[in-house]
């Protein structure tokens, strides 16, 4: 499925590493200014929930654009590069402790993830708002197994902006084995709509 997300996407690194001409730049600016999700990451508050209605978009390879270029710490203080995701599918939950849809889909996220490890698919969350002690007890609560970077400056989110706005907490891309967004969930994930973006990708 086309979507009119693709044409802001390109490549960018959480540090800004890429040199961006006039014409980037603005595409960036009015793509973060029609996604209030990389508004509120701009401003830093994360003050209000943003509900998705759990959308899901299809993108054709055809049209998915350059691979994603993305850097983040996990709460470990390991740094997960997008690089090395290349050769596999990878699943990017989009959450935070307080946001109900996110306690909602967690069980599904674990089960996908027991489900799909040892199949070439791998998950990670990007937790926006909270403190590491916040982000860990809702870990050992849904018995988190894959690790969640530490996105509350951002960076991550305002990043992955440039290919595909998240728009909504929780919101779960499916990056193929290129590493581009194949596939993006706004709001709370079905687990069987979500099984099915997974075994597509990995079909490719």
């Amino acid at each position: 499925m086309k979507n009119s997300d693709r044409s802001a996407r390109r490549p960018k690194r959480l540090g800004i590493t890429l040199a961006l001409g006039l014409s980037a730049a603005l595409a960036l600016s009015a793509c973060a200014a029609e996604d209030p999700l990389a508004q509120q990451a701009a401003v830093g508050d994360n003050k209000n929930y943003i509900a998705g209605d759990g959308s899901v978009t299809e993108y054709a390879a055809a049209d998915r654009g350059d691979p994603v270029a993305v850097t983040g710490a996990g709460y470990d203080g390991s740094v997960v590069d997008s690089a090395d995701w290349v050769g596999q599918v990878t699943v990017v939950n989009f959450w935070y402790a307080a946001c109900a849809p996110c306690r909602e889909e967690a069980p599904d996220l674990v089960a996908l993830h027991e489900e799909y490890e040892g199949a070439g698919a791998q998950f990670y969350g990007v937790n926006i708002r909270d403190s590491e002690q916040t982000a860990e007890a809702f870990e050992r609560t849904f018995e988190i197994p894959y690790p969640s970077l530490d996105d509350q400056d951002g960076g991550v989110l305002l990043a992955m902006t440039s290919y595909v706005p998240p728009q909504a907490v929780p919101t779960t891309l499916v990056i193929d084995k290129e590493g581009r967004v194949s596939a993006r969930i706004l709001g709370l994930a079905d687990k069987s709509t979500l099984g099915a973006l997974i075994d597509a990708a990995l079909a490719e």
